[in-house]
């Protein structure tokens, strides 16, 4: 992980801003939504995209009993 040098307070809430500046580079929109994972004592945001419950590819996906499958993985599947 590479540290930004920028702090955050978190407000009465449980809130923290993200700076404009990571936001754009990060291509985050207003509204985007955000997944949030704990990694030991760190928490990690990352941009949300569908992917492929398998391989994490996010393109050419089909949705299989409320997964998300990319072509090739579906392909692999059906040689099973």
């Amino acid at each position: 992980m590479k540290s930004t040098g920028i702090t955050r307070k978190v407000d009465e809430l449980g809130r923290i801003v993200l700076p404009i500046e990571l936001r754009r580079t990060l291509d985050i929109a207003e509204k985007d939504p955000i997944e949030i994972y704990v990694d030991g004592n760190s928490i990690v945001l990352k941009k949300y995209e569908l992917s492929c419950v398998f391989c994490d590819n996010p393109e050419n996906l089909t949705l299989y009993k409320d997964k998300y499958i990319c072509n090739s993985c579906l392909a692999h599947l059906k040689t099973l």
